[in-house]
Formats: C-alpha cells, sequence, structure tokens
C-alpha cells in the first residue's frame, strides 16, 4: 500500500527513520538554548560589558606599567589606558612612586588617537577637580577667589587654580579699583590712565562671582560687582530696617549731579538736594564737595520701601540766620561783596549764609537800565538794610539808601565839627570881654 505524497511521515509511520537522528537533533536544539541563556548572562553582567568612555571622565585605574615617562593604566577599556609627558605632572601625586596594581584616578583625555590607544591624565584630574568645585559654585553663586596674573586693555587675568585661568572685565570690576573717584570716566587720556591702574592690580587677590563657564572651551568669565553689589545690597537692607527719620549717617559722596548729590550712608544711597547741601547760596557744588568725599548726613525722608531716600547735609551745620537776626535790624548799613549780577538787580553776600538783593530800584536815585552799568560780580559796597523777611531768610537791601545816610552822616558830622568851633570861639570872645572888664 502506497502513502500519498502530500502525507507527513513519522517514525511510527514509517519504520526507515532513525531514532537516533531524531534524538540527536534535540539534543542539539537544548544545547543552542543554553548557550543563547548564557551569551545573554554573561552579556547582561555589567562587568563583562566592554566600557566607553568620554572626554572629560574622571576613573578609578589600575596601574599596569610604570616605564620611564609613562605609566600604563587599565581602566576597563578595550584597550589600555597611557599617561605620558606632562600629563603625569600633578601636585598631589607623584607618578614615580606608583607600582603595579596601584588604584589611581586619571581624567580621559581622549578615548582613541590616531593610533588607537587611549589618552589619559593625572595631571588633569586635580585641574578637572577645580572645574567641578566651580561648576557649584556657580550654581550656587558661591565667592570664587582668584589672584591677578596679568593685564589687558579689556580687563585681567585671573588664577582661580593650577593651571586654571578666568578672565574679569574692566566692566564687572568695582569702579573704585579702575577709576581714581570711583566714577567712571571717558575722554581720551582716560584709556591709559586706566590701564595703568589695571596693570598696578597684578598680584592682588580679588573676591569674584561667575559669570560665565564653559569647560569644553576653558573658558570663564568672572565678575567682582557681583560680590560687592551683593554686599551693599546686604549692608542697604540692614541699614533701612533700622534707619529712621533723624537719624545721623555717615557716607561717602557718590554722585554729584546739578540738583545735588547723591550720598552712600551705610549701604543705604540718597539724594542730599541742592536746597539740602548748604544754609549759603550754592553757586558751584564742585567746589564743595568731591565724589569719594566723606560726609555727614541727617535722615530725612524714606518712601517707596526705601527706592527714595532724602538727606540733608546743612541740617547738621549751624544756621547763620538766627543769629544774623540778632546782630542785624532794619536800617543798619553793613559791609557786603556782589555775589550775582541779574537784570533785576543784584544779589548781595553779608556773612556766611547771609544773603540779600539790591533791587534795581535802589542801586541808584538816577534810572537804572542794566544794574552791570551799577556793580560788578566782586565788588565790596555798603547797603542799607530795608526788610528783614524770617520766612524767605532773606534780606531786602539798598544801595542808594546806604549812600544817603552815609551823606547825612558826614553833613550831621561837619555840622557837629562847626558847632565846637563856634562854641571854642564863643568862649573866647567871652574870656576876653571878662578880661576887659575887670581892667
Amino acid at each position: 500500500m502506497s502513502v500519498p505524497a502530500n502525507r507527513r511521515t513519522s517514525p511510527k509511520d514509517n519504520p526507515m527513520v532513525d531514532k537516533k537522528t531524531v534524538a540527536k537533533k534535540a539534543t542539539e536544539d537544548i544545547s543552542k538554548k543554553d548557550l543563547y541563556l548564557q551569551i545573554d548572562k554573561f552579556l547582561s553582567d555589567k562587568e563583562n560589558q566592554v566600557k566607553t568612555f568620554n572626554r572629560g571622565d574622571i576613573v578609578e585605574g589600575e596601574v599596569v606599567d610604570v616605564r620611564e615617562g609613562m605609566v600604563i593604566v587599565d581602566i576597563g577599556y578595550k584597550s589600555e589606558g597611557i599617561v605620558a609627558g606632562r600629563e603625569l605632572k600633578s601636585e598631589t601625586l607623584d607618578w614615580r612612586e606608583l607600582k603595579t596594581g596601584d588604584k589611581v584616578l586619571v581624567y580621559v583625555v581622549k578615548p582613541e588617537d590616531e593610533e588607537g590607544q587611549l589618552i589619559l591624565s593625572i595631571r588633569r584630574t586635580q585641574q578637572a577637580s577645580t572645574w567641578l568645585v566651580l561648576e557649584k559654585a556657580r550654581k550656587d553663586n558661591d565667592v570664587v577667589e582668584t589672584v591677578v596674573v596679568e593685564a589687558n586693555n579689556g580687563g585681567l587675568i585671573v588664577e582661580i587654580g593650577k593651571d586654571i585661568r578666568g578672565f574679569i572685565p574692566t566692566s564687572q570690576l568695582d569702579a573704585s579699583r579702575v577709576y581714581i573717584d570711583g566714577v567712571r570716566q571717558v575722554g581720551k587720556d582716560i584709556s591709559s590712565k586706566v590701564q595703568k591702574r589695571l596693570n598696578s592690580l597684578v598680584g592682588d587677590k580679588i573676591q569674584t562671582r561667575i559669570i560665565e563657564l564653559d569647560r569644553e572651551k576653558n573658558r570663564i568669565i568672572l565678575s567682582e560687582k557681583m560680590v560687592t553689589q551683593s554686599r551693599d545690597l546686604e549692608q542697604r537692607e540692614k541699614t533701612l530696617n533700622k534707619v529712621k527719620e533723624g537719624d545721623i549717617l555717615e557716607g561717602t559722596v557718590s554722585g554729584i549731579t546739578p540738583f545735588g548729590v547723591f550720598v552712600n550712608a551705610e549701604g543705604l544711597e540718597g539724594l542730599v538736594h541742592l536746597s539740602e547741601l548748604s544754609w549759603d547760596k550754592v553757586e558751584d557744588i564742585g567746589n564743595l564737595f568731591q565724589v569719594g568725599s566723606k560726609v555727614n548726613v541727617m535722615v530725612i525722608g524714606v518712601s517707596d520701601g526705601g527706592k527714595r531716600v532724602a538727606y540733608s547735609i546743612k541740617r547738621l551745620l549751624k544756621d547763620p540766620w538766627s543769629e544774623a537776626i540778632s546782630k542785624y535790624k532794619i536800617g543798619d548799613v553793613v559791609k557786603g561783596k556782589v555775589q550775582k549780577v541779574v537784570p533785576y538787580g543784584a544779589f548781595i553776600r553779608i556773612a556766611e549764609g547771609l544773603n540779600g538783593l539790591i533791587h534795581i530800584s535802589e542801586l541808584s536815585d538816577k534810572l537804572v537800565k542794566d544794574p552791570a552799568d551799577i556793580v560788578s560780580v566782586g565788588d565790596d559796597v555798603s547797603v542799607k538794610i530795608l526788610s528783614i523777611s524770617s520766612t524767605e531768610r532773606h534780606l531786602g537791601l539798598s544801595l542808594k539808601g546806604a549812600k544817603s545816610k552815609e551823606l547825612k552822616a558826614n553833613k550831621v558830622e561837619k555840622q557837629e565839627k562847626i558847632s565846637e568851633e563856634e562854641l571854642a570861639s564863643a568862649i573866647d570872645t567871652a574870656i576876653e570881654e571878662e578880661l576887659e572888664e575887670k581892667k
């Protein structure tokens, strides 16, 4: 009986099939399965995986060999790594003391060079640890101490750690280091002066904060202003929390404007308005104050949470007006100096803090079209006090009145002299008449 062609055979159907062959095939299938399982297990074990490394990785390796000018280290890579040349130098480790089997931290310079070698460094582990510290300092906004090693037109080159340098732009330096009076200036001679001052900073230590940090480009930009401004803000808040109107603070002039001076007192910057600088009339602020000048100020106003602070200097000075009122009275003729000539008259300074105006109508008995025809700045004049205004703290003065009074005084004095002569003559005549009678 024949078997259909499309029917599968089995050992039962076909006694010609060898049972040993079937058993052998089943055994081979089981062996392959076990092998695959073993391979998977081997590959899943991290200890058996081929490690990969990138430039900048810091890893622990084992010293395989120490040769002249070279150390071979196994870090679990497909090939052993080489530390050679200047990459052996380190302040914390002497490579000559290494021996086979020692554990050592190394920095991956190149996972594979042109010759397929793994290039490592011992020197850069110390440098890399400094970078890690700097990265943390930037993240936490910590202060970083630097040492100035060089100055150029743009700022200062500073050393942060061994073989690690950064840059502080001139604009990020505290102005007091760069400019004599602490105020930024412009002009053709300023650049050379700034460079001279920058050169003088070589060797100085400067506290900074990190603006930019790029390890790959070996770029570090630092700022001193971020430190000093932060300190100022802390001091400002401290002062602002305790200060009240009437308090007296010690400060420094930080700026001069046509309408007054700015003063930084214990971190709290405020304005001393022109009217609060002096009891006397202020013509030129620059003659009284310079940036950097030390001054005492009285707090006379704090508003907007400290955004606006008003100070006074004159309120700490003796008010000459009260003394002037008691010393002078209406009708007195006093000496003064012409301070300013204006179309409507002339301002006269009688004493410190005591000023008055001669109106154009009081300059002369004659018609005056231009006060400059009668008086000039700097002239010493005698004036008569016409009025004293306590509210305006001002005197009304008269030049013609003083001259008229002087003329009258001279006439009276002359009349008094004539009367004395007449009296003497009369006495002489009386004596002569008396002698004649006796005869």
